[in-house]
């Protein structure tokens, strides 16, 4: 069975494209295989290109495992999706995401991780919307949506749930351009040649430490809310 994630290499750039054929839903084997390829990216030295194929960035967590999994399922498959998001949060190169479809909670949490966000302009949404569907945010994505969200917007999407088209959701703080789709690659081919610039030893530490408060309390709260201690 083919993977639902594919990697390739090629110009100091590593590729990442998630595609299911669905909605790229996220179950423990889709994040099992996410892991994988950022494994491969990290034994590269380069830029990361994070995208999807299809009409979503991606579904979210899988429902039917939330609804009705055991609890050993619900909290591996939070666990890994919560320590994917702080490992891009906290990754030493940087991460360049595309969204071009739907980005529901998990996908959304991966753009909020991401540190250059790229949308493309269309009918589709961004959105956090767990209250709507019986769930209680996770510590984590609380603490990695106030790091990228503006006080107002964190306050309606975390708690109410909103839903927002990609231009909205670039004034909330979800992506950070939205471009026509016929621009979109060529926009990003131009953002990736001006990225290969840096040097990417002072950009990891720099990272680290610009972003510690929140890589700091993204740790307690997976460690807290779904490992225990």
């Amino acid at each position: 069975m083919p993977s639902p994630v594919s990697f390739t290499y090629e110009d100091r750039v590593s590729k990442i494209v998630m595609d299911d054929g669905k909605a790229n839903i996220m179950s423990l084997g889709f994040l099992d295989a996410l892991h994988e390829t950022f494994d491969k990216a990290e034994a590269k030295e380069g830029l990361v290109l994070f995208s999807s194929g299809g009409k979503h960035f991606s579904g979210g967590f899988d429902l039917n495992v939330l609804n009705n999994g055991s609890l050993e399922e619900k909290r591996a498959m939070l666990i890994s999706g919560a320590e994917l998001a702080l490992r891009i949060l906290s990754f030493p190169y940087p991460v360049i995401s595309v969204c071009k479809g739907n980005a529901f909670p998990m996908g959304a949490f991966l753009l909020l991780a991401s540190d250059v966000r790229f949308a493309a302009d269309g009918d589709y949404k961004i959105t956090m919307n767990e209250v709507m569907i019986g769930l209680t945010v996770p510590y984590f994505a609380i603490e990695i949506a106030r790091q990228r969200l503006t006080p107002a917007y964190f306050n309606r999407a975390v708690m109410l749930g909103e839903m927002y088209g990609p231009k909205e959701a670039a004034k909330a703080g979800f992506v950070d351009t939205v471009l026509p789709p016929d621009m979109i690659d060529k926009t990003v081919s131009a953002t990736l040649q001006g990225l290969a610039a840096i040097d990417f030893t002072a950009h990891a530490a720099t990272k680290a430490r610009a972003r510690k408060s929140v890589i700091d309390a993204m740790r307690v709260a997976i460690d807290t809310e779904f490992v225990g201690h």
